[in-house]
């Protein structure tokens, strides 16, 4: 039992085999290796991202309704959980900015310490704000656009189609 779920570690993390396959080997090892396979391929969560705003701030509300409802939905919101911050009550616990936040929206993006490692200042609309996010979150924080971490025993990879996952640059149907 313990060779197996060490040869999964050793497949998914150091060998790039898909997990798909490394869960079925696990599943196929016995029960409880497929329960450690399990909660080994839970996402952990590299980043996070914080959005300051404050209260009548028309940019935060065209991203509210632009960006708010898919975001969670997508590769990056995956890596990089939101968390909203008010302007005027300071970093959230825990939290370390390198400067001020003197505009909003304003998105930081920390590291697992909590610490920023990056932002962008402003809301420059959709069309740039997805580049901006992963570009900033794969030279800063290691994404990388095409994986979606998987949360169910049969996720599929990004590019197929399947309710439960969306890339981030996937284009939104149009409202006319």
């Amino acid at each position: 039992m313990i060779r197996a779920t060490l040869l999964l570690y050793l497949a998914t993390f150091v060998a790039k085999v898909p997990l798909r396959a490394a869960r079925r080997a696990a599943s196929r090892a016995g029960a409880v290796t497929g329960v450690i396979a399990g909660l080994m391929a839970l996402p952990a969560w590299a980043a996070e991202l914080v959005m300051v705003e404050q209260p009548g701030c028309a940019y935060c509300a065209a991203w509210d309704r632009d960006i708010a409802p898919i975001y969670p939905k997508t590769a990056i919101g995956a890596f990089a959980p939101l968390r909203r911050a008010d302007l005027h009550d300071g970093p959230p616990a825990g939290t370390t900015y390198a400067y001020p936040v003197r505009f909003t929206p304003t998105f930081i993006l920390l590291d697992d310490a909590a610490a920023e490692i990056g932002r962008i200042e402003g809301y420059p609309g959709e069309d740039f704000f997805w580049p901006l996010l992963e570009r900033l979150a794969a030279e800063k924080a290691g994404f990388a656009p095409g994986l979606v971490p998987s949360t169910g025993p049969e996720a599929t990879p990004a590019g197929h189609d399947s309710p439960a996952e969306t890339t981030a640059l996937a284009p939104r149907p149009s409202e006319d």
